[in-house]
């Protein structure tokens, strides 16, 4: 199983920015995926996932801001994130349970500061 995030950048607060996780090795369209964020200091934190059948769930902190979405024929899953905060900042990873196990994607960086 292999996840790979992109995406991240610096961007003004207000701004708007598209987080992709590209995977491999596993049935992609039947796995519920996620979205999570650390920021300096702080725990991981659940941002957000969609499940196979592209119902979506929100952390309180971004939901109306963030949209998750997923494309199976490309095996690709998306975060758009508008109307970023500071407080946005953090390296965001994707992650997928298969087998019974976690696994993580490396991380993208994502700054939010004028």
């Amino acid at each position: 199983v292999q996840l790979q995030a992109s995406g991240g950048g610096l961007v003004q607060p207000g701004g708007s920015l598209r987080l992709s996780c590209a995977a491999a090795g596993f049935n992609f369209r039947l796995n519920t995926l996620g979205w999570y964020r650390q920021a300096p200091g702080n725990q991981r934190e659940f941002v957000g996932d969609i499940t196979s059948g592209h119902s979506t769930n929100y952390s309180d902190s971004v939901k109306g801001r963030f949209t998750i979405s997923r494309d199976n024929v490309r095996r690709v899953m998306y975060l758009a994130m508008n109307d970023l905060k500071p407080e946005d900042t953090a390296i965001y990873y994707c992650k997928t349970v298969y087998r019974s196990r976690d696994f993580w994607g490396q991380g993208t960086l994502v700054t939010v500061s004028s």
